[in-house]
C-alpha cells in the first residue's frame, strides 16, 4: 500500500464517519469509517517505515585518500 492510496483510505473513512448520516441494517457507518482511518494510518506508517530508509548514493563506495607519512633516515 502507497502514501497515496493510505491518504485515500484516510480520506474515506472520515467521509463515512464525520460526513454521512444514514443507516444500513446491521452495519454502523461511523465504525467502517474508523475502520477506514485506522487502516489507512497502519498503510501510511508502514510505507514510511519501509521506504522512508533508502541509501540515496549512487551504490558505489566511496574513494578516500589515504596519506601515510614515514620517516626516512639519511
Amino acid at each position: 500500500m502507497g502514501i497515496g492510496s493510505s491518504i485515500a483510505l484516510i480520506a474515506i473513512g472520515a467521509i463515512f464517519a464525520f460526513a454521512l448520516d444514514f443507516d444500513v441494517a446491521g452495519v454502523d457507518i461511523r465504525v467502517i469509517g474508523y475502520i477506514l482511518m485506522a487502516a489507512g494510518l497502519l498503510g501510511l506508517l508502514f510505507t514510511a517505515l519501509i521506504f522512508g530508509r533508502r541509501d540515496t548514493g549512487s551504490g558505489r563506495p566511496r574513494k578516500r585518500e589515504v596519506v601515510r607519512e614515514r620517516e626516512i633516515d639519511r
